[in-house]
């Protein structure tokens, strides 16, 4: 049988999602998070590409040649500007910096999780207690992208569990941020999983933008 979550067809036999990776605890994994460590001299070239090529090989896939253009959405009387958008398919492709760089909250990731079904972030770095901000935002982010359903597709430096690094002493004054960030991370294994990515988009419920 054929599941359609948010416009994207997910299903036993779909290439869109393979991975060979069935340790999730969620069930069968979908390649949606793509590890691009960052190169040294003793990495070849392509081996350092090949995650970047993957994640914009399927960011082509899922946008099926549309037109792709920059856009905003009104989020209570200001404009959030969104870099990378096909308007046809419902799917956006932001940076890292572009979503947590700038001060954003929940209504601002809720209202680009109502918009598109299937968002595509890049260079998504590690983070450290340094950076609480940053942290922070992502931690909203994930959270609003979960609550609507939304395809979650990453390009980063490391792996979900290594995403946010405890120095030394800071993890006794950033308790908090830890707990929070470990149910992020267990969210992000989730959304890899068919049982999440057959879920129907919550903007094709509201039908919010339209």
């Amino acid at each position: 049988g054929r599941g359609v979550a948010g416009g994207v067809s997910v299903s036993g036999n779909d290439s869109d999602y393979d991975d060979d990776d069935d340790s999730n605890p969620h069930g069968r994994v979908h390649e949606t998070y793509f590890i691009q460590r960052k190169r040294n001299n003793h990495q070849k070239h392509h081996q350092h590409d090949r995650a970047r090529q993957k994640f914009d090989s399927l960011f082509r896939k899922l946008t099926k040649d549309s037109p792709i253009e920059s856009t905003v959405i009104d989020v209570q009387n200001r404009q959030l500007f969104v870099p990378h958008a096909s308007l046809e398919c419902d799917v956006a492709k932001f940076s890292f910096y572009d979503l947590c760089g700038r001060a954003k909250g929940a209504a601002d990731y809720l209202a680009i999780g109502e918009r598109f079904h299937t968002v595509f972030v890049e260079d998504v770095p590690a983070l450290t207690f340094h950076e609480t901000n940053l942290a922070r935002r992502w931690i909203t982010f994930v959270d609003a992208m979960y609550e609507c359903r939304v395809k979650l597709v990453v390009c980063a430096e490391t792996a979900p569990e290594e995403m946010f690094r405890v120095e030394g002493e800071g993890g006794r004054e950033h308790t908090d941020e830890v707990f929070a960030f470990e149910r992020t991370r267990s969210r992000m294994e989730e959304m890899r999983s068919e049982r999440y990515l057959r879920k129907t988009w919550v903007g094709s419920i509201t039908e919010s933008h339209g």
